[in-house]
């Protein structure tokens, strides 16, 4: 009678679950064995809103660690990166762009090299609650992406801000002043790093909804921002499909979303600061090798 208890109870918990965004949520924590010198851990800054911090499905494929692909956790320590990498939002989150970003990433650079996410992103944020330092769902949100990048630089090097924006700004309201406002955050968010010239990749709005002809007009904005800011740019998104509800990126868009975001950076950035070390006829002579 107790084995049949047990087997009914097993099989109404898995059937419970089934619908569950959290049922491929990892238990395990994994910790690196060692970490790497300091301008050998590149820091990558994730912040924006809901389509940063992830509403995608969490998969197995999401939850497999790498020896080389860090995050930091609740409490500040860096860990094995695991989705859902974003801890801010526990009722809502889900799959992200980091993980495959941080997987596409170290297949393309030095074995010395190894990436630490940080997640920063909050769902619904719109861009003067950034400005100004808003608190929101419990996060002081400017504070907050300091106080990470803060933590993070004492073992690491940054070397980008990953953002998705926008969606929560895409009114008549609130367009005139976006470029001005993104402009503004984006220099403090140099300004934290200590770094002028430290590059901001920006993806696209999605275009899925009613809403899609204002959402344009914060792609407009996007790209108009980063035609003046070489130090920026832009990952189109606009081809991904939704999970459903016409606004947040489905799991394989995101997957997609974060390949993109690491051949932006590895082409964009990486590619010319390569260059700028080694000197292009070194740099030429490497590709044909």
């Amino acid at each position: 009678m107790k084995i049949a208890l047990l087997l009914i109870t097993a099989f109404l918990l898995a059937f419970i679950q089934t619908d569950d965004r959290t049922r491929y949520f990892p238990i395990a924590v994994e910790y690196p064995e060692a970490l790497p010198e300091k301008h050998n851990l590149w820091i990558f800054m994730m912040a924006g809103q809901s389509n940063m911090a992830g509403r995608g499905q969490v998969e197995p494929q999401d939850t497999l660690s790498h020896p080389r692909v860090f995050t930091l956790d609740r409490n500040g320590n860096i860990v094995l990166a695991k989705s859902p990498l974003h801890y801010l939002e526990p009722t809502r989150t889900g799959l992200d762009l980091g993980h495959r970003f941080g997987y596409t990433l170290i297949t393309q650079l030095p074995d010395s090299i190894s990436v630490l996410l940080v997640p920063t992103a909050v769902g619904g944020s719109a861009i003067s609650q950034w400005l100004d330092d808003e608190l929101f769902r419990g996060v002081h949100l400017r504070t907050n992406f300091r106080e990470q990048l803060d933590a993070a630089m004492q073992r690491g090097t940054p070397k980008a801000v990953l953002w998705h924006q926008g969606e929560s700004d895409a009114n008549d309201r609130n367009i005139p002043y976006y470029q001005d406002r993104i402009t503004e955050l984006f220099r403090l968010f140099r300004e934290y790093a200590g770094n002028e010239q430290l590059p901001v990749i920006l993806g696209e709005l999605g275009l899925h909804d009613k809403n899609a002809v204002n959402r344009a007009r914060i792609n407009d904005v996007i790209h108009d921002y980063a035609a003046n800011d070489p130090r920026s740019a832009v990952v189109p998104t606009t081809d991904l499909s939704h999970i459903g509800d016409s606004t947040h990126f489905s799991s394989e868009a995101l997957r997609t979303m974060g390949e993109r975001y690491a051949q932006t950076y590895l082409n964009t950035f990486h590619a010319t600061e390569t260059v700028q070390k080694r000197g292009f006829w070194q740099w030429l002579r490497g590709l044909f090798r």
